[in-house]
C-alpha cells in the first residue's frame, strides 16, 4: 500500500504526538505513584524520558521538513 506525503507527514506529526504524551503519563506516573509490581519507578521515568526525546526529535523533523527554505510560506501553510 503506497501512502502519500501527506499522509506519511500526518502519521509522523500522530506517532511523535503520541511518543510525547506517552513519555510524560510514564514520567509522571513513575515519580507520583507508588510501585504496583516489580517494575522500579525508575525504569519507567527512563523509559518516558526516551519516549519524550523520541517524540521530540520526530516533532523537529516534521516542523523542519514543511519549512520552506527561504524563509516564507509555503503552499500549505497560506491555505
Amino acid at each position: 500500500m503506497k501512502t502519500n506525503k501527506n499522509q506519511r507527514k500526518m502519521i509522523q506529526f500522530a506517532a511523535a504526538y503520541l511518543l510525547a504524551l506517552l513519555g510524560i503519563a510514564l514520567m509522571a506516573g513513575g515519580m507520583l505513584l507508588p510501585p504496583l509490581g516489580r517494575i522500579d519507578p525508575t525504569v519507567l521515568t527512563a523509559f518516558g524520558e526516551i519516549a519524550t526525546f523520541a517524540g521530540a526529535m520526530m516533532g523537529m523533523d516534521y516542523h523542519y521538513s514543511n519549512k520552506s527554505p527561504h524563509g516564507q510560506k509555503g503552499e500549505e501553510e497560506e491555505a
